[in-house]
């Protein structure tokens, strides 16, 4: 019995008819890959300049806490500069969804914009300000200057680093407190605590434009005699690049640093993520969060955690913008403008 003819079959057909069904198949998987992507919403934080490796550690937190609560995967994305460039880049169209900043009045200006709440401060607890920090000095081995106060800052044989009060809350906050320092030291004589800001101010030998940089310049460079900036952030500087080869000095007398937090409502809102900014900022003041704060030098609010850390943060008098200046608005004026003291002070 003659066995049946089958078909020849063509291989280079048969594989042009696999590549191309692969091919589909690769093309479905990326599509849908895509649509996931595009669904999965983004959250965008624009904050101060070196709060890089803070929010690098908050942010996975709340994304894990975030799926499980909701059953919904996030990203969290972060932007970073000097807190008033971040306040104008948002002035400019940048789409955050929540600002955590370093100073009052770079949330303030966004209100004053419409583009965060008119009552920013009242929305959550401690004026909107989950943790906060002061001024500290950070010095090489051993102090070999001395430098135990603002008072030493004046002296001609100084070299100080700090970040430009003009672009950085960080460099406002330096000035403010050597100025209320210097009100207080001299009795509120004008004219002396004038003479010591100058000679304060003369003894910089650089502004960067925000703390990062900042430390980039004292640590790296090897520029100055002492690098002026958040307590949280000399401590972390000093942790980073070792504890044997810089001490931290915190002066007796500082000024109170509020870390204030706001949602930028219309960008949330356009981005879908009224919720989720919301509960961002919700999340900084919960107790597994304040500890991480305090583990990052930051003083935090929350009873037990400052119980736990109370070693870790010397007593300072905290001197308050408000009293000292009147209002962050007349600092700003006042200090900060065009022509204003800080220009005064630095005429040669």
């Amino acid at each position: 019995m003659a066995l049946p003819v089958l078909p020849t079959i063509n291989n280079a057909r048969l594989g042009a008819r696999l590549g191309a069904r692969l091919l589909a198949l690769t093309l479905m998987a990326s599509t849908s890959t895509d649509a996931l992507a595009q669904d999965e919403r983004e959250l965008l934080n624009s904050s101060y300049d070196i709060a890089r490796e803070l929010f690098a550690e908050i942010n996975p937190e709340f994304a894990i806490w975030w799926q499980q609560e909701h059953d919904e995967e996030i990203t969290i994305s972060q932007s970073h500069g000097g807190s008033s460039a971040q306040a104008r880049a948002i002035l400019q169209g940048m789409r955050a969804d929540v600002v955590t900043f370093n100073q009052v009045t770079d949330v303030q200006v966004l209100a004053d914009a419409g583009l965060v709440a008119e009552d920013w401060q009242e929305a959550l607890a401690n004026n909107a300000s989950p943790y906060y920090s002061t001024t500290a000095f950070l010095v090489r081995e051993g102090n070999p200057e001395g430098i135990e106060s603002w008072a030493d800052l004046a002296r001609d044989d100084i070299e100080i680093v700090f970040p430009n009060p003009k672009t950085s809350g960080n460099g406002r906050y330096t000035y403010l407190a050597a100025w209320g320092f210097a009100e207080d030291q001299f009795d509120g004589d004008e004219q002396k605590v004038r003479d010591f800001m100058r000679d304060f101010l003369s003894n910089v030998v650089v502004f960067d434009t925000g703390g990062r940089g900042a430390t980039t310049s004292f640590i790296e460079r090897g520029m100055g005699d002492v690098l002026i900036s958040f307590e949280s952030e000399v401590n972390n500087i000093r942790g980073e690049y070792g504890s044997d080869d810089y001490e931290v000095v915190v002066p007796p007398v500082s000024i109170l640093a509020e870390f204030p937090v706001a949602v930028v409502g219309p960008n949330a809102e356009r981005n879908g993520n009224a919720d989720l900014a919301q509960s961002y900022l919700e999340f900084l003041y919960t107790e597994d969060t304040q500890r991480l704060l305090a583990g990052f030098n930051y003083r935090v609010h929350h009873p037990d955690v400052i119980a736990e850390f109370a070693d870790r943060f010397p007593e300072t008098e905290l001197l308050q913008v408000e009293e000292v200046f009147g209002s962050w608005d007349n600092a700003m004026e006042t200090h900060f403008g065009s022509g204003g003291l800080l220009d005064q002070l630095q005429r040669r």
